[in-house]
């Protein structure tokens, strides 16, 4: 999130596309219904379904699966036709101003620079015109023809209101009406937040998705501000944490970047990561990249990482490929290249696409370690559970081992929400039997894996022989170690270079934040966003002041928020040019002549000047960006691109399938159904359910009952063309696989007419398998595609093609 869950309660307009905030966030939700009761808000909801959080909506427009894209930019283009545009904010925070190269250029769907046979791009002419004193050129008067405001004028025009019905299904009316709420947030004094969860990512172009939503919140000038922002609505407690700590395989924490194979030494790395200012006076302040770098290294190696050999920068990997994302991770356990599998925490059987694909390479894994406090399918991949796992053991030879865990109710730690706050916890309850903490068990893996490197050397032993681990009890570091590491330290005293009698930083101390991290390796941070999270004043995670001066939502001594305990990112858009707040009623900080001051932690210098320093300081241009450079894959602006399955071709671009760039393998492309396909006509998603929680629940004899049996949902109609009977049996399949599902004909899902053409929707909830005490049930990624978005490999769950047929149930 931008902003907190807190502060959603200072909106005007609530717009949940991409989730479904009352069903899968209900306690979150709490603070929509508040901005509802005291601001009088609206709530607008998006969704192919209609939804628990569209049942307590003030409007609600249905949507085709896979379409918001064509939806938001048709938005946008509302926007800029009838001039709901917050030209203030769009003049003086974002790159509208700024002047494209002239060789840039997008028709039919691609933009400048494809290569059909990589299924990729050369971005070369997705940037800025660089003017002779080695800055960014830009036209403030928005005149020049190849300024961002009119090239993305110019690319929105297509989306028009017919367009945006004749490719979404959303009746015209219902948009148009969509459109006129938002548009009203173009004022300065009337804001809107965006609430978006899995909906949004789990496609082919989820990060575009949510970029989309993105540039329509800087056109009304909603980032930064109280009751505004992006904010994604994370699926379980401490996803946010894990992405923090680089849950991608291409990061490390902080989200800082491994090295890859053309970056074979430290200074050809930092070349790349200098982030110069492309405007005068900016901050940039990724140019500090180098601190946290070294930092991190100081953390991770300690004496061995030295300025002498680039602070063990040989130690780290050099990837060989973009990423070892999870579908690439099984492709190659698919093809025998991959021989062992440490499975932490999740289920994987259950929860990537094509089961099938998984269970054949699982099968082919010589060895299998799951880390969780529940049976989970994984585990259990090679028993034979009949229709719902017909698997052959005999011909399984992985070797399975599992390694029961504590879960989150028996442990001690952080977790960090969708607000991005570290809220410490402790434990409730002792773990049963043999359970042992998470720690523990990487504790003991990696002192005997050092022991055997020790006694019999290796090919490169020096990374895990080096490996700082200064713990009291190296067997089971505590919480508090873990967590100041994070936090970063001085390792070495850093005096006054105008007073060698005075120290600026003393040797042991922890460090105040990030500010005070440095690259000669004087000081060490395990993650450098979380800096100033336990500090020399102790533990700020474990604060639980709920005062609120202002009444702002901020809650500032609540916890700790990231970065540097600020609760609203890029707060200095939350006043004009000169400083002064945009609504006075609604004020977070402002600039007094002196220095920046308010009510949360300034995201800027304290003593920048608002008319000379941008609100944007991770960028170097110091603003946002409605114009991405060459930082997305698929486009520098969104595009309408159908899902790899669709029951209607891309009237945008019918030669193009799919998103151009994203990666799919060549025996997956052979399992998609064909565009329009007859043979799987329905358009499928899938979802969760306020009574179970992903795969654990159904562990639980009370969510069991609540919940008990795997069903899917369709429409009245088309119940009645296939005779379908409520309650009664269908089933359902893919390309890749089948179902047998219980059915609820609901009036919650309505048949769409999409260019022409009716679209019936398939409803999956996701929760059921074949361990647990609920009844076992199919889970629907037995017929979901195995391809993921263009950007971050999130596989495409929400959006594929499905037959379904009556039946009489299945045979056990």
């Amino acid at each position: 999130m931008t902003n907190s869950w807190t502060d959603i309660k200072n909106t005007d307009l609530v717009v949940i596309m991409g989730g479904n905030a009352a069903e899968a966030h209900p306690c979150g939700f709490k603070w929509v219904t508040e901005a509802k009761a005291t601001r009088g808000a609206k709530l607008v909801v998006v969704d192919p379904r209609y939804t628990r959080s569209a049942a307590v909506a003030d409007y609600y427009a249905p949507i085709r699966q896979g379409s918001d894209i064509a939806f938001l930019n048709g938005v946008i283009n509302y926007c800029i036709q009838n001039d709901k545009v917050q030209w203030e904010y769009v003049k003086a925070f974002t790159n509208a101003a700024y002047l494209v190269k002239d060789g840039f250029g997008y028709q039919d769907g691609l933009f400048t620079g494809y290569d059909e046979s990589k299924r990729d791009y050369n971005r070369t002419t997705w940037d800025y015109q660089i003017g002779p004193d080695g800055y960014a050129m830009v036209d403030e008067t928005l005149q020049n023809p190849r300024c961002v405001w009119n090239l993305l004028k110019a690319h929105v025009a297509l989306y028009t209101p017919d367009m945006v019905s004749r490719i979404t299904g959303t009746p015209k009316d219902k948009f148009l009406k969509v459109c006129e709420m938002i548009g009203e947030c173009a004022s300065p004094t009337k804001t809107m937040t965006s609430m978006y969860a899995l909906g949004w990512t789990q496609h082919s172009k989820g990060s575009q998705n949510i970029r989309t939503m993105a540039m329509l919140q800087l056109i009304l000038g909603n980032i930064g501000v109280r009751g505004g922002g992006m904010n994604a609505l994370r699926g379980h407690s401490n996803i946010q944490g894990l992405t923090d700590l680089g849950l991608m395989s291409n990061l490390i924490p902080g989200y800082l970047t491994l090295p890859t194979e053309r970056e074979p030494d430290f200074p050809t790395y930092m070349a790349s990561r200098g982030f110069k200012p492309l405007r005068p006076n900016q901050m940039s302040y990724w140019q500090n990249y180098k601190k946290f770098f070294v930092s991190f290294q100081k953390m991770m190696w300690g004496p061995a990482a030295t300025a002498e050999n680039n602070f063990a920068f040989e130690y780290l990997p050099k990837l060989d490929v973009p990423a070892y994302d999870v579908l690439r991770a099984f492709e190659l356990m698919k093809q025998g290249k991959m021989n062992a599998y440490i499975c932490q925490g999740f289920n994987p059987l259950q929860a990537f696409p094509n089961k099938a694909k998984l269970a054949e390479a699982l099968g082919k894994l010589k060895l299998l370690v799951i880390m969780d406090p529940l049976e989970t399918e994984t585990a259990r991949f090679w028993e034979n559970h009949g229709i719902y796992n017909p698997a052959e053991p005999a011909k399984i030879q992985t070797e399975v081992i599992q390694l029961p865990t504590t879960c989150f109710a028996e442990d001690e730690g952080a977790l960090v929400s969708s607000g991005r706050w570290l809220q410490w916890h402790w434990p409730a309850g002792s773990p049963p039997g043999e359970a042992k903490t998470d720690v523990w068990i990487m504790a003991q893996i990696h002192l005997r894996l050092k022991e055997l490197y020790r006694k019999e050397g290796g090919a490169f032993p020096d990374a895990l022989l080096n490996l700082q681990w200064n713990y009291k009890d190296p067997h089971e570091p505590s919480p508090e170690e873990l967590a100041k590491e994070m936090n970063g330290y001085v390792v070495s005293d850093v005096v006054d270079p105008n007073d060698p009698t005075k120290k600026l930083l003393e040797a042991g101390k922890q460090v105040a934040g990030f500010g005070a991290l440095r690259d000669d390796g004087s000081t060490a941070c395990g993650c450098w966003i979380y800096s100033g999270c336990y500090t020399e004043a102790g533990n700020l995670m474990a604060r639980r002041d709920n005062s609120d001066p202002g009444e702002t939502g901020a809650y500032a001594k609540w916890a700790f928020s990231w970065p540097a305990n600020r609760r609203i990112i890029y707060n200095r858009a939350s006043a004009d040019i000169n400083g002064k707040p945009w609504d006075e009623t609604r004020k977070l900080l402002w600039w007094d002549g002196a220095r920046w001051t308010g009510y949360d932690v300034p995201d800027i210098a304290p003593t920048a000047k608002p008319q000379d320093v941008g609100p944007f300081i991770m960028n170097p241009e110091g603003v946002s960006r409605l114009f991405a450079r060459g930082m997305m894959r698929d486009g520098p602006f969104p595009v309408h691109y159908e899902p790899f399955e669709s029951p209607v071709a891309n009237v945008i671009a019918p030669k193009v399938r799919g998103n151009p760039v994203a990666r799919v393998f060549k025996d997956d492309f052979a399992q998609f159904a064909e565009v329009a396909s007859p043979d799987f006509p329905y358009a499928a998603t899938s979802y969760r359910l306020t009574e179970h929680f992903h795969y654990w629940t159904k562990n639980n004899h009370v969510n069991s009952v609540l919940q008990p049996e795997f069903f899917v949902e369709i429409s009245e109609e088309l119940a009645k063309e296939k005779g379908i009977a409520q309650g009664g049996w269908a089933r359902v399949w893919s390309k890749r696989g089948s179902v047998f599902a219980k059915v609820y004909v609901t009036k919650r899902i309505r048949p769409m007419l999409v260019d022409g053409k009716t679209v019936h929707i398939v409803g999956i909830p996701i929760h059921w398998g074949f361990v647990g005490a609920a009844r076992k049930g199919f889970p629907a990624n037995q017929l979901t595609p195995f391809v993921g978005d263009a950007n971050i490999e999130t596989p495409e769950y929400k959006a594929f093609c499905v037959n379904i047929e009556p039946t009489t149930g299945p045979v056990a």
